[in-house]
């Protein structure tokens, strides 16, 4: 007969009941906690699927130009092609840059929720020494964090001006399939180069510093 692991089967039946009961994070994180994954640890994998999201999102937009060059570089072809070419990948971008905010409203709320707890416990130690090398790591951690999380919002309010020109360009193909409107969007082919690439640069800039964060973190932990 097949053996069933139970611990694993208990942590995913807590976690559905956690998520259908309104997904509270206090719930979340005591069960998470009963096997063994506590705050700091959920935080350093939240801020591994930020980054990871972030360079899925710089890809897909780096794609996005590659196929907005394309379409108004191109002379002649059917523009109901062109338009749809367009708008996939404008809805691609779309659906990367709702993943890289979620992901990062993801890292911010556990990370909250980590030095709220860590401030609180601070209260507790009856030993002047460790209280104060504890106080002292919170605030590194925190100033860590803080360096990390302006980085990923820096990159993530470079996407709206991206999203908000693909759009205009898709909807203006839409309602204009003729050769004047690919000349029209030649036009905002270097405004949109800059723009994604300043995204780009910013997005770099964040996935290193979440690198670095997780790096720091593991360290710590050694």
């Amino acid at each position: 007969m097949k053996q069933t692991n139970t611990p694993t089967l208990t942590l995913l039946t807590m976690a559905i009941i956690v998520i259908i009961s309104g997904g509270c994070q206090k719930a979340y994180y005591g069960t998470m906690e009963m096997f063994g994954k506590h705050k700091r640890d959920i935080l350093v994998d939240n801020v591994a699927d930020a980054r990871d999201a972030q360079n899925e999102a710089k890809e897909q937009f780096a794609s996005a130009l590659e196929e907005f060059t394309s379409v108004v570089d191109t002379q002649g072809g059917e523009l109901e092609g062109k338009y749809k070419t367009l708008n996939t990948a404008y809805k691609k971008s779309k659906d990367k840059a709702e993943a890289v905010k979620d992901r990062i409203e993801d890292v911010k709320r556990v990370a909250e929720a980590l030095f709220n707890e860590w401030e609180d416990e601070l209260d507790e130690y009856l030993n002047d020494n460790l209280r104060k090398v504890s106080e002292d790591k919170l605030k590194q951690t925190q100033k860590r964090y803080e360096k990390l999380i302006s980085a990923m919002e820096r990159a993530e309010s470079k996407i709206a001006p991206v999203l908000s020109a693909f759009h205009d360009q898709v909807l203006f193909l839409k309602h204009n399939l003729n050769a004047q409107a690919i000349a029209a969007l030649q036009n905002e082919l270097t405004t949109v180069e800059n723009e994604i690439g300043i995204l780009i640069h910013e997005m770099e800039k964040s996935i290193d510093e979440a690198d670095a964060f997780i790096q720091e973190m593991t360290q710590q932990e050694q």
